[in-house]
This record gives structure tokens, sequence and C-alpha cells, in this order.
């Protein structure tokens, strides 16, 4: 078929009145917002691309439904959990924990501040090969936030520690 020579073509041509590409490096990519601004129809959004912290570990959550966004960040120090809740991120600290999950993380986690309480269920996973990693399966997030109903968001993630 004689469309797909010319689609790369026009792919790889600059436009009329342009100069042709220069040949050091490629620009470096954009960190764009992302475009979602409620995950499954729900009051909570996506968060931004976020990075491991200097010390501790973080539990980087995503959505076990269509969207697969990541919602949810929780770090060991300080042990707390950012997410965006209406559009605004917050980082609500711990305040109550049970059971033991692996790499400082609990099994129950509950977070608090901001009209909000989180309570992260999950089993974490590890491999001694791997000491410094580790991945959650299959995890609930529950967010309670006053006057307004509860949410229940399953989730899954992988742990990465500094």
């Amino acid at each position: 078929m004689r469309l797909v020579p010319l689609a790369l073509l026009l792919i790889t041509a600059p436009a009329a009145g342009q100069d042709a590409p220069s040949k050091g490096p490629p620009p470096a990519p954009q960190v764009i917002d992302p475009l979602v601004s409620s995950v499954d129809g729900l009051a909570i959004s996506a968060l931004p691309p976020q990075r491991l912290p200097a010390k501790g570990c973080a539990a980087f959550l995503w959505t076990r439904t269509p969207s697969m966004a990541l919602v949810a960040m929780a770090t060991t120090d300080p042990a707390s959990l950012r997410l965006t809740i209406d559009g605004k991120a917050v980082d609500l600290p711990i305040s109550a924990q049970n059971g033991i999950g692996g790499l400082g993380y609990s099994q129950i986690t509950e977070y608090k501040g901001s009209g909000a309480t989180a309570t992260l269920q999950a089993t974490v996973k590890t491999d001694a090969s791997a000491p410094k990693s580790g991945s959650i399966a299959d995890a609930t997030l529950r967010i309670d936030r006053t006057g307004q109903a509860s949410v229940i968001i399953p989730v899954a993630g992988a742990i990465g520690c500094a």
C-alpha cells in the first residue's frame, strides 16, 4: 500500500518554511501535568510523576481499574501518604498502623489530615534478591472526608527504597 511511505515522509520531513533539524541532541521531554482531573469519576485525581525520596521507601500506588492512574504515594520517612483530593495535592501524616507488612509498611495504615482520613490495607511482597524493592499486588485505599461519602479504591503498586 502506498500510504505508509507517504505517512513516513510526512512525519520525517520538515514543514514548509522551516529549517532542517539541527544535528545536536534532541531537547529533553517536557513533564506535562496529567490531563485526568478525576479518576474513574471519583473525587480523587491522578498524581503527576513522583520521585523516590532521598531516604526511606516509597510505595507508588495505581488504580486497579481501566484507568490505571497513579493515585497515591506512601512514604516511610516521613511516614505519610500523598494523594490529590479535589484537585489539591495533600500529604497526610500517619496516625495509626496495625500488622507487619515489610519494608517499613504495615498491613493496615491510617493517615489523617486536611479534613481527610485515608486507610491503606495492603500486603507487601519482597524478594531477598532485591532487598530495596517490593510489590503490592492487591490492596485497597479508603478515603473518608467530613461531610462526604467514603471512597474505596482498589490499588496495586511498586515499592522502591533509597
